[in-house]
């Protein structure tokens, strides 16, 4: 107990039964016979447990029967010197480590990352672009070619193959786009993927942690590429390093694999919406700003009209009426600059706020979906084709058994099962490993969700604002 708080913890109390070298049945009895409401036994339920572990102990059956025989005092269980169960005491309590305590606040507080075109392209011969990236979290400002995302996001995927990494923007206009977008769209674009590839990395709870992305985000050297490679050599893919590798079988639920299945789904149809809203308000915005440029040329036409000092024939009252009506136009020039920047204004919330937060949160789902593919078509892929060799062996192990043949063959063939087998029990490992990130990365997804309304409401706020209050009426 604390000197403090005469409970104790249930976590502390199953450290204590794990002493005791009874049977993992003899403690679930135990367990199930006493009172640990909230997460605590009281102390009166502490007493009682000891006396069932030394009943237990004792090869007696651990019940609350057999304790009402003992009239003098309960019996006495063997734990260990008071010392080491002091030490139960200090340690922390273990969470389940499959379960994420994850908010959204969280995930977008863990860093912010700028991505900025530098104007100069540099190179004796070959002319490429360069980009600032700057960390919020690192507080530091390093320079990047495309060539040095490549690597990174390619040592990133060999190191969480398990996990949501998200895919890199395209080097070069794909065949058939540059007729639609030009040289200089493009790279904006490029440069505004690279900026939603790094804030997902830098925001992930596992990657951000990772000596791989602090040395993208702040190695200064000339050679980022060598040092990102020499980083991955020392650490290799994260089944290799992660403790809970080879447990994660018991951790996993029972139904994992519906509970996988219904999220896979789920996922998939958020996307899908997602997607047909995003191009919606991509469309919206193009149509802000080719409406802020034609809204633009209308008030230049009127001022040129206005503007116009080109005598006007004596006809009637014509002459002073057109003389009225040019001066007007002069003054109604300037109201049309002002909606143009109005409606360019607009263009740049909805670019901004909607549609690239949009691009951000559909880059999330991809890499999800992008992860899914991996696990059936790479890990399980993988396993049934051991199976199948496997196979195979057995069944030439059986005819080299009945049909004798040489000793030296047959040692060969079981030299090869052996390591076949193992081949397979490391492949099992990594399938429940595969399933143990997947579980973690659907609730990571499940983290982001909340961002969808802000989004939305970012885009009322444009469409609001766009338009005057009196404008908005009910009929």
């Amino acid at each position: 107990c604390s000197r403090t708080d005469e409970r104790v913890q249930i976590e502390v109390f199953h450290r204590l039964l794990n002493r005791t070298d009874l049977s993992i049945n003899q403690q679930n009895q135990i367990t199930d016979h006493i009172d640990h409401g909230n997460g605590f036994l009281s102390k009166v339920s502490f007493y009682k447990a000891l006396a069932l572990i030394a009943l237990a102990q004792q090869g007696k059956q651990p019940s609350p029967k057999l304790l009402e025989n003992c009239i003098q005092e309960f019996p006495k269980p063997q734990l260990g010197e008071p010392k080491d169960l002091q030490n139960l005491r200090m340690q922390p309590v273990q969470e389940n480590p499959l379960l994420l305590s994850l908010t959204l606040t969280n995930l977008l507080g863990k860093d912010t990352i700028k991505v900025e075109l530098i104007p100069e392209k540099k190179g004796l011969f070959l002319k490429h672009v360069e980009y600032q990236v700057t960390s919020q979290r690192f507080k530091i400002s390093v320079y990047r070619r495309y060539s040095d995302f490549d690597i990174f996001h390619e040592l990133l995927l060999q190191r969480y193959a398990y996990r949501m990494v998200p895919a890199l923007p395209p080097k070069r206009v794909l065949k058939g786009v540059l007729a639609s977008v030009s040289e200089r769209e493009f790279i904006e674009g490029r440069r505004r993927g690279l900026g939603r590839f790094l804030n997902l990395v830098a925001r992930h709870p596992f990657f951000s942690e990772d000596e791989l992305v602090k040395t993208f985000l702040t190695f200064n050297g000339s050679d980022v590429q060598t040092k990102l490679r020499d980083a991955f050599k020392k650490m290799g893919d994260e089944f290799m390093t992660c403790r809970y590798a080879t447990q994660a079988k018991e951790y996993l639920p029972a139904d994992i694999q519906s509970r996988f299945s219904v999220s896979r789904e789920l996922i998939r149809n958020i996307h899908n919406s997602f997607q047909k809203l995003r191009d919606r308000a991509d469309r919206m915005a193009e149509r802000s700003k080719e409406n802020a440029t034609d809204l633009l040329m209308f008030g230049k036409e009127i001022s040129a009209l206005g503007s116009d000092a080109s005598p006007v024939p004596v006809l009637d009252s014509s002459k002073s009426t057109w003389g009225d009506l040019r001066n007007s136009l002069r003054g109604l020039s300037a109201e049309f600059s002002l909606l143009a920047e109005n409606a360019a204004e607009q263009g740049r919330r909805e670019e901004d706020d909607v549609v690239e937060k949009l691009n951000l949160f559909l880059d999330l789902l991809q890499s999800y979906r992008d992860l899914c593919e991996r696990h059936e078509k790479g890990v399980l892929h993988e396993h049934q084709k051991a199976l199948q060799k496997y196979s195979v062996m057995k069944r030439q192990m059986m005819s080299a058994t009945v049909q004798p043949k040489e000793q030296v063959s047959v040692e060969q063939l079981e030299s090869r099962i052996v390591q076949q087998e193992n081949a397979i029990q490391t492949m099992e490992l990594r399938n429940y490993f595969s399933l143990f990130c997947l579980h973690q990365e659907s609730q990571l997804v499940f983290t982001y969700l909340p961002i969808t309304s802000h989004i939305l409401g970012a885009f009322v706020s444009s469409q609001v604002a766009c338009c005057p209050l009196h404008c908005i009426q009910i009929s």
